[in-house]
């Protein structure tokens, strides 16, 4: 399901009420490899209900510069919530998800394995709140930029 912002306190506090682990992560997701996926599937397993925060077409743009995204927001939101394993995905146009965090309010903060614990946002929120922070393995190999990149010498 994709949700808007306005939507998004309530209905956690929904789900956290039937005892329900909320699992939080965020990206750019642009263009979805096996790299996304393996990673929100190892995500999913960590809790029961997975929502990911997209970052909107603008804060792509201020993250990877131009020419990004190379999908649109409303059609990376469709793609990531038509996935078994992602339970909700709501688009922020911050340059970092911590307001969505915030209402999110997640027992789990997961990100890849190329963050650093300290350096993920939301981290101080969700550890005071009783959550854990927690990263995943990097499945080298894998990222838009070297899908881009190929494409490029085609």
């Amino acid at each position: 399901m994709i949700l808007e912002l306005n939507q998004v306190a309530s209905h956690c506090e929904k789900i956290r009420n039937q005892n329900t682990r909320i699992v939080f992560t965020n990206g750019c997701f642009d263009i979805l490899h096996l790299g996304h996926v393996t990673y929100l599937k190892q995500a999913r397993e960590l809790g029961d209900f997975l929502f990911v925060g997209l970052n909107s077409d603008a804060s792509v743009k201020k993250l990877k510069g131009e020419g990004r995204p190379v999908q649109n927001q409303k059609d990376r939101a469709e793609i990531l919530s038509a996935l078994r394993f992602v339970d909700a995905v709501c688009i922020f146009n911050e340059e970092t998800p911590l307001n969505l965090i915030k209402l999110v309010k997640p027992l789990i903060l997961v990100k890849g394995g190329d963050w650093e614990l300290s350096k993920i946002v939301g981290r101080d929120f969700v550890e005071s709140s009783g959550g854990v922070c927690k990263t995943l393995p990097f499945v080298s190999g894998h990222s838009t930029t070297t899908i881009l990149e190929k494409i490029k010498t085609l």
